[in-house]
């Protein structure tokens, strides 16, 4: 498999940022080995050959167990996953839940919810993707998921800590350079956004890979700290203490998505980082390998 990958020299590079959210700080030196990467997200056509090959189901497809949810409406204690769906106007962007709705019958196969598939879609990244579906991908395929570290200096393509994984100038009108939320959060995007892409349609950073902005998130192993001095020891430091009776170690995920957009989560940078619950894919949550 390592004639499809991009070669990722070794190298002591700058992460994080002190100029942005707070859990991307402080700014430090890293130092990796060199190691191969995916070129672009994982496909659905590409995850669809790992599936056939070994009969493998998703997080997002096996049954869920009521005990597990007391109180939950019983349409919602069955296989599913989160799903972005627009509003019809202006929405106080604090509030999460008036844009993503739990999906019964959403999953990799069905990305927008039992009646959608990806027909058509063969070569956008898969989503609905948790942490387990990604590593046991990665294990089949003889490689791994990449460490947090590895993900960013890739991702910086041979920059020196610049913004952007193009450099520090932002995208301009005349240079589309990544898919992430153009017009208005959460209900009107510019025409061609709002939606994944096939991979590849914009263009690659200095080595040669492509979506390390914008697109789908991307699952990286490190558990998540709320800030890069915080390193967490165990699955139980990750915990969220905003929601204390969801006991779900969270990991580090990079890169944006299409729905970061300027005016709410301009997280389509190499430094930026966001915590997700290991047990839940969402329909922008998608992954990439790396060999080393």
């Amino acid at each position: 498999m390592t004639e499809d990958l991009v070669w990722i020299p070794p190298q002591t590079a700058v992460v994080g940022s002190d100029d942005h959210y707070p859990e991307e700080g402080p700014a430090r030196e890293v130092t990796v080995d060199g190691f191969w990467m995916q070129p672009h997200p994982v496909t659905n056509a590409q995850f669809e050959e790992f599936v056939v090959a070994t009969g493998y189901v998703t997080v997002a497809e096996r049954p869920l167990d009521p005990r597990d949810f007391p109180g939950a409406p019983p349409e919602n204690v069955q296989p599913g996953s989160m799903v972005f769906a627009r509003t019809d106007g202006p929405v106080d962007l604090r509030h999460l839940n008036l844009w993503w709705r739990w999906t019964p019958g959403a999953s990799w196969r069905h990305p927008r919810g039992p009646r959608s598939s990806t027909r058509g879609r063969e070569d956008h990244p898969v989503v609905h993707i948790a942490f387990d579906d990604a590593d046991a991908y990665a294990q089949w395929a003889g490689c791994a998921l990449p460490t947090e570290a590895e993900w960013e200096v890739a991702a910086r393509g041979g920059l020196a800590h610049t913004v952007y994984t193009w450099g520090d100038e932002p995208e301009g009108p005349d240079r589309r350079l990544a898919n992430y939320w153009h017009g208005l959060f959460p209900y009107l995007p510019d025409r061609g956004y709002g939606r994944s892409t096939p991979v590849g349609s914009f263009p690659p950073n200095g080595y040669g890979l492509f979506d390390m902005a914008g697109n789908v998130w991307e699952w990286t192993t490190d558990w998540y700290g709320a800030t890069r001095d915080e390193q967490p020891c165990c699955a139980a430091d990750t915990y969220d203490l905003l929601q204390p009776g969801v006991a779900v170690p969270r990991r580090v995920i990079k890169g944006g998505s299409f729905l970061c957009a300027d005016s709410y989560c301009k997280r389509y940078r190499p430094a930026a980082r966001r915590p997700q619950q290991v047990d839940t894919g969402m329909s922008h949550i998608g992954f990439r390998c790396v060999k080393r």
